[in-house]
């Protein structure tokens, strides 16, 4: 998910959203004249006059928020649809494109009814390529998408529990912010091995494991089509342009499809996915993949101890991206109160928790809130009835799925270039001077990539900071919770040897 702010940084106002100065409490904005009837008692469900607006930026602010969000209906599929898991068993795309827009259909509403803010749900950057990258490999699909199901049941009893602030408080600001550059750096080296810009040398075991496109140089029209749409991506951030990254899918699918038809070209040449036009553009939703998770299958296939830091890579990477987005939104929207509080934080917290076991269950890995809501703020959205839009025109893109199936990795990998940029934009608030903190986050930030792997970052940097703070002889400034968890990844990364020294193998 494209830079989600960390709730200890300032919180950056987007440069054309038209958002009124805080208040001391969000019923203090100015209100206006509440409509009468039926649209009345609509209006004060959702405090829409007593936050300053009305229908009409509601329902232009959910919009805004699904167009610039959108482009997910695309990713999740590509991302989970491209791995396969230990047993070589791919998801169905079309399967993927309905789970993905169903879990943001319902969350998203549920999001409006219960928290009453303008913050959609969907599944989540990131946490997807963990599923798909750290957990099929080791286990069945199924059993990958129990142990998403689990981490947001923990999130759930984290909330209820106080612990989840407890945690928050625990990490060091610099790793929450390597945790998310590093996701982005891996985000973007996935996008350019998916789309054969970059590819792994056959053979080779010298010290070049990889090289530029298929032959050492960028060969074929697919890969023309990703640069195309790399630069396309890029000319529309600069630009600040509205939705940029659903435009580039769209507008690069065209390129792709067009070029397909009067290019001969292999269809092995575009992957997964051949960008043609589909004989119908509506087709009734597939939720084959609805209910197809194991709860404790995991435990069959992997050790306790990978299971615990599986679980607990899932859970750091979607618990800091909530708290950064649900504070960074509400702040836009000049929602927090007097104190700086978000407005029913735990009730939010909950549902977002909750949106973590859906996604899990429907096989979309986990959902979460998406700082891509401040696009609907930047158009006057107050209230959860704007993301009761939002969801529903996620309802309405269940029946589109031909249209999602038509876009090849080479159109949708130049947006996870994008968001490893938007992602990679954190690395300016950790402080490079102090190297007690610069290195535990350049450990987090280089191994995630180089590895090709989320969890191996995160206890790389972990287990450095514990390190470095013993020799610096700050060891009582340690909290216990980050004792313990380096200590998990310590032996993570030492169990093999441990293995051998225990007669196990």
């Amino acid at each position: 998910m494209p830079d989600r702010p960390d709730p200890t940084a300032p919180v950056s106002r987007t440069e054309d959203a038209v958002v009124p100065a805080p208040a001391e409490s969000p019923e203090a904005l100015s209100p206006e004249a509440p409509a009468s009837g039926r649209l009345g008692a609509v209006d004060r469900f959702f405090s829409i006059s007593a936050r300053g607006s009305d229908f009409g930026r509601e329902i232009r602010g959910g919009f805004a928020t699904f167009f610039t969000m959108a482009y997910i209906l695309v990713l999740n599929p590509i991302i989970l649809g491209s791995a396969e898991d230990k047993f070589g068993n791919h998801l169905s795309g079309p399967q993927l494109v309905t789970a993905t827009a169903l879990v943001a259909a319902v969350m998203t509403i549920v999001m409006g009814l219960g928290g009453n803010l303008p913050l959609a749900l969907a599944a989540g950057l990131g946490l997807n390529a963990v599923a798909a990258f750290q957990l099929a490999p080791l286990m069945s699909w199924p059993d990958a998408m129990g142990l998403i199901v689990i981490e947001g049941l923990l999130i759930c009893v984290l909330v209820v529990t106080g612990l989840r602030e407890a945690i928050m408080h625990a990490i060091p600001a610099s790793l929450k912010q390597a945790i998310s550059v590093g996701i982005g750096l891996f985000i973007a080296f996935i996008g350019f091995v998916d789309a054969g810009f970059v590819s792994r040398i056959p053979g080779e075991t010298g010290s070049v494991p990889v090289q530029l496109g298929a032959t050492g140089h960028l060969s074929g029209w697919p890969v023309l089509v990703f640069c195309l749409g790399v630069l396309l991506t890029v000319a529309l951030l600069a630009r600040k342009a509205k939705g940029a990254i659903l435009i580039s899918i769209v507008v690069t699918t065209v390129v792709a499809v067009v070029i397909n038809e009067i290019a001969d070209i292999a269809p092995a040449a575009w992957g997964l996915t051949v960008p043609a036009v589909p004989d119908d553009l509506v087709a009734a939703p597939d939720f084959g993949l609805l209910g197809s998770f194991s709860l404790f299958g995991a435990f069959q296939q992997v050790g306790v101890v990978t299971i615990v830091l599986l679980v607990f890579t899932l859970l750091l990477s979607d618990f800091f991206d909530t708290m950064g987005t649900v504070v960074g939104v509400t702040h836009e929207a000049g929602l927090l109160d007097e104190d700086g509080k978000v407005p029913h934080l735990g009730r939010v917290l909950l549902i977002d928790g909750a949106a973590a076991v859906a996604g899990g269950a429907a096989s979309a890995s986990s959902a979460t809130s998406y700082v891509e809501s401040t696009a609907g703020v930047g158009e006057g959205a107050r209230t959860g009835f704007a993301s009761l839009v939002t969801g529903g025109l996620f309802a309405v893109a269940l029946f589109l799925t031909p249209l999602a199936t038509i876009v090849p990795a080479q159109a949708a990998a130049p947006a996870l270039v994008a968001v490893g940029f938007l992602l990679m934009a954190q690395v300016r608030n950790i402080d490079w001077e102090k190297y007690e903190i610069a290195i535990p986050a350049f450990l987090t930030i280089a191994v995630m990539p180089f590895t090709y792997s989320i969890t191996n970052g995160i206890g790389a940097g972990f287990v450095a900071y514990v390190v470095i703070r013993i020799v610096l002889g700050k060891a009582r400034e340690i909290h216990w919770l980050l004792w313990g968890t380096a200590a998990l990844f310590a032996v993570y990364f030492a169990i093999d040897p441990i293995e051998q020294l225990l007669g196990v193998k």
